[in-house]
């Protein structure tokens, strides 16, 4: 027979943060701009759309960050999270997607179609007149609904 602890049952709180908007995402990630390498992170979010966790899953090198489905949703599962929301940053400043940042994306809508948390947007932090951009916003891959 196998037994669980109350610690194994345990679920992460919210914060009172609500994420509404890339707006709001990236007021909790906007210190990823003075990243001197990419990093990517995932916030966990619950059912009412609270931040549960801000979770850096990799850092990379001046211009890349590999990712894989398996660490962005890691923390996704751990926290109990109904949806993500993907965050990285660009360090040259400029926060326009490049293709690889739209395949990934798409990647990683799927595979949480496939693990039943929804990806709710993907930010990418700039820095200068443009401080963020908004993959869902300008259009450019299909996300599940706020």
């Amino acid at each position: 027979m196998m037994t669980m602890t109350i610690d194994a049952m345990q679920v992460r709180e919210p914060t009172a943060t609500l994420l509404r908007d890339p707006t709001s995402a990236h007021a909790v990630c906007a210190d990823m701009g003075q990243l001197a390498q990419e990093g990517f992170a995932v916030l966990t979010l619950n059912a009412k759309n609270k931040l549960i966790a801000r979770h850096l899953v990799t850092l990379g090198l001046a211009d890349t960050a590999p990712v894989h489905p398996r660490e962005v949703f890691r923390p996704a599962i751990s926290d109990s999270a109904s949806a993500v929301i993907l965050v990285h940053n660009h360090p040259s400043g400029d926060p326009t997607p490049s293709a690889e940042d739209l395949r990934v994306t798409r990647q990683l809508i799927d595979a949480g179609k496939v693990i039943g948390i929804r990806v709710l947007d993907h930010i990418i932090i700039g820095r200068g007149e443009t401080p963020h951009l908004s993959i869902r916003e300008k259009g450019l891959a299909t996300f599940d609904g706020i």
